[in-house]
């Protein structure tokens, strides 16, 4: 483990040089293995034995996961070059798809993860090759590219999961290989992949006996008249579409959505549904509520994301936060609105981009003012530089406004606080966006955020109260569920950390959670013998491995 040539080693700390244990900087997790496998920790890359940092930040990230997805250079052979026809073969068989083992395992949202041991060849890292060679993977290319453009095919399906996997069996069939016809694919294969698609749904059904599920209702809207509701099931194996139903002109009707989401609840199975997730408007609250009066066993809860992203918005109304906002969006405007600006500004950030755009712009506008906090000096330079003082930009009157604001010091201290209050919650909503299940984090997430605001304000009531009352506003009339408290007590990186006291309201709600789920009287007894056992750690839950496992093994992973 050399510390001085590994660029990882600014955001982790050595603990024990003979286990080769490292420490996150940011969320202070402990990994055995040394400082490789924190770089999938900090990558946010997902493994069955690495959970992904929540707090990293987005710029390490990004620089750990282009640090991982750069290939290594091959060290210079000082040995005679061996025989060109013996080389030209290995290469071949190499490009040309060899087996190469996947040990990739696919997430919630179809997103691959790479083994920690075998990573999958992907187009960015293909091995070196001879002219030849080289000039046939740039024709293979190329005649993928022109079938992307042809057929208006969007870039973002390279990006698919079955992207490469396609590529790989064709290459396996090696020369002289078929592809389907138009007749074939509309037939036969589809068929054939339908009835894969059977096959999975059924492994899926069965595992919502054991595991139970949630129903996800995800609501599309045009803005106009069209609504479109999006109905989903999800477990621990995965997430299935069920079906999408036009509610255009029923979607204020609380009892038309009871009754379609009954539905879905009785195709599903009363006794494997846990819950049922929608948003929150005031038909869907309603109609929620109207189901957990019938199924007294399942829950209803509003999205998690929607609910933060509320918070942010709230919070982003607030007066002095709405006017760094806007003026973080007044420099941003100017810069990126003139190229010889922009390309400016991307030399003296390194490459780093200002604009952070995210499905919401509430969120937009925070991550956009974190990345001009972040560039503040940078920004500074830019504006006084030489180059641009000879520019004609400079004597503008625009720039010269943006200049004046960039050296103000109100702006930057309003911009500093806004972003200190609004990270713990972007935090938050990154855990619950992310690939890995979210539920048992929530409750912690949400107190964690109260204490850092807390912590930044000093403890000094009238800062962080105004806060502190826009996230319980949303925390305790919309999100919060006894589910959620539940699902912390039962997650023993929560349980078990000593910076976190479990409290009263946390202990309610699994006894209440427990109460409403377990009905036969045999669970609640056997439920009642291993709760003092899990809560003290007794048995296996006190040996070396389950301790271990508490924070690098999340729960439902296995």
């Amino acid at each position: 483990m050399v510390r001085g040539r590994d660029a990882c080693w600014e955001h982790c700390v050595l603990v024990d040089a003979t286990r080769q244990k490292v420490r996150c900087n940011y969320c202070q997790r402990e990994f055995s293995g040394g400082v490789y496998r924190m770089k999938f920790h900090l990558a946010q890359i997902k493994n069955k034995d690495i959970v992904p940092c929540a707090e990293v930040p987005n710029d390490v990230r990004d620089q750990i996961h282009s640090i991982l997805s750069t290939p290594k250079k091959q060290k210079t052979s000082k040995k005679p070059k061996v025989d060109h026809a013996a080389n030209g073969q290995q290469d071949s068989s190499s490009a040309s798809g060899g087996v190469h083992p996947n040990h990739g395992s696919s997430g919630q949202h179809g997103s691959t993860c790479p083994s920690l041991l075998f990573p999958r060849p992907s187009p960015s890292s293909q091995p070196a090759v001879d002219d030849a060679q080289k000039q046939k993977q740039d024709d293979a290319d190329k005649k993928i590219a022109v079938f992307f453009f042809h057929n208006s095919i969007p870039f973002s399906a390279a990006k698919s999961m079955y992207y490469q996997e396609m590529v790989d069996a064709v290459a396996e069939c090696g020369v002289g290989y078929k592809a389907p016809s138009f007749e074939k694919l509309r037939s036969s294969l589809l068929e054939k992949v339908k009835g894969d698609i059977n096959v999975r749904y059924k492994k899926y059904k069965d595992e919502w006996k054991d595991t139970g599920c949630t129903i996800l209702c995800d609501c599309w809207s045009d803005g106009r008249t069209k609504s479109l509701v999006v109905f989903s099931v999800t477990c621990p194996k995965g997430t299935l579409f069920l079906k999408s139903v036009d509610i255009s002109g029923h979607a204020d009707d609380a009892h038309y959505l009871f009754e379609l989401l009954e539905s879905v609840i009785l195709v599903v199975g009363v006794e494997n549904v846990v819950q049922v997730i929608t948003d929150s408007a005031a038909s869907f609250v309603y109609a929620g509520r109207l189901l957990m009066g019938k199924y007294t066993s399942l829950f209803w809860t509003p999205c998690a994301s929607y609910c933060i992203d509320k918070m942010l918005e709230d919070i982003s109304e607030q007066e002095w936060v709405s006017t760094v906002l806007e003026e973080a969006k007044t420099i941003t405007r100017y810069i990126y609105s003139h190229a010889w600006v922009l390309n400016m500004m991307r030399k003296f950030t390194g490459g780093r981009e200002l604009n952070r755009p995210r499905i919401t712009r509430f969120v937009t506008n925070f991550l956009t003012l974190r990345s001009v906090v972040i560039q503040e000096d940078n920004l500074k330079n830019m504006f006084s530089h030489t180059e641009w003082l000879s520019s004609i930009y400079s004597r503008r009157p625009d720039a010269q406004a943006i200049k004046s604001l960039l050296h103000l010091e109100r702006f930057w201290k309003s911009a500093h606080e806004a972003v200190r209050v609004s990270e713990p919650l972007v935090k938050v909503l990154r855990i619950v966006d992310g690939d890995m299940p979210a539920m048992g984090y929530i409750y912690e997430g949400i107190e964690r955020a109260k204490v850092v605001i807390m912590a930044y304000y000093k403890g000094i009531e009238e800062k962080y109260m105004p806060i502190w009352e826009i996230i319980d506003r949303r925390w305790n009339v919309q999100l919060h569920s006894p589910l959620h408290a539940a699902a912390a007590y039962l997650n023993p990186s929560i349980l078990f950390s000593p910076n976190f006291k479990t409290d009263s309201r946390m202990r309610n709600g699994f006894q209440e959670a427990m109460m409403k789920m377990v009905t036969e009287d045999k669970d609640k007894i056997e439920i009642t013998k291993e709760h003092p056992i899990y809560i003290n750690a007794q048995g296996a839950l006190g040996t070396d491995f389950a301790i271990m496992g508490r924070t690098l093994n999340a729960p439902g992973m296995f």
